[in-house]
């Protein structure tokens, strides 16, 4: 909660209103053109109700560490979240903050022409204008000092983090920050869980990139572990 804070501390955009959602275990932060706070608390609530749903119906889909099927007549959202965890080879649970950002966000890009969704280090960005994304790696070095740089051309995408060191999700890795950019917000959090369970040392950080970057619909990876920094794809960095 505190490396959240911190994080969401971090978050400026002068020509946006920022306001937090929470339902459950959901918790939002939310940048839009107004304070959309009802409207999104009414959309979360109903994804969290369908997922709650299937999951009652489908207990392995919140348990499996590996890609399933999802049933027949599964909700949206759910067949989304099985979609991007085939590519990556991960269980569906490792894109559903992407998924959910993803989903939030669509609905309210109706009412408003910028949206910024982060929800537990991943993002969801849309919208006209560049924007920058600072990158928090725990106790590494590299941690505040830098951004990376979101095309206004590359937008809606989805900018998402899975770390071995920080916060609570599970990880099979030591990554301080494992960064996939994609159009689909889905699939860069599944990726990104994917990357991080690869890398437990600086020497894994080149294969597990270039198996990344095999993954259809993934643009750019990023990992920092300690002291040790490596890129593939679309990833345009700047100093902060």
């Amino acid at each position: 909660m505190k490396d959240r804070q911190l994080y969401r501390d971090t978050m400026k955009a002068p020509d946006l209103c920022f306001f937090t959602v929470t339902v459950k275990q959901t918790d939002l932060y939310i940048g839009a053109t107004r304070d959309l706070t009802e409207k999104t608390l009414a959309i979360v609530s109903d994804y969290r109700q369908q997922l709650e749903a299937y999951i009652q119906r489908h207990p392995q889909f919140l348990h499996s560490l590996v890609p399933i099927e999802p049933l027949p007549e599964a909700p949206l959202i759910a067949v989304d979240m099985c979609h991007a965890a085939k590519l990556a080879g991960v269980g569906p649970m490792a894109a559903v903050a992407g998924a959910v950002s993803k989903f939030v966000g669509q609905e309210l890009e109706q009412n408003s022409r910028e949206i910024i969704i982060e929800n537990g280090g991943d993002l969801y960005l849309a919208g006209s204008r560049e924007r920058l994304v600072g990158i928090y790696a725990g106790s590494s070095p590299l941690s505040g000092r830098l951004a990376v740089r979101i095309d206004k051309a590359t937008l809606p995408c989805g900018v998402c983090t899975s770390s071995g060191t920080v916060g609570h999700s599970l990880s099979f890795g030591r990554a301080d920050a494992a960064i996939v950019l994609s159009k689909d917000a889905s699939l860069a959090d599944a990726c990104a869980t994917a990357l991080g369970n690869r890398v437990k040392s600086a020497e894994d950080i080149e294969k597990a990139l270039e198996e990344i970057m095999g993954v259809p619909g993934v643009t750019g990876c990023l990992v920092i572990i300690g002291q040790s920094m490596g890129i593939k794809g679309e990833v345009e960095l700047v100093r902060t």
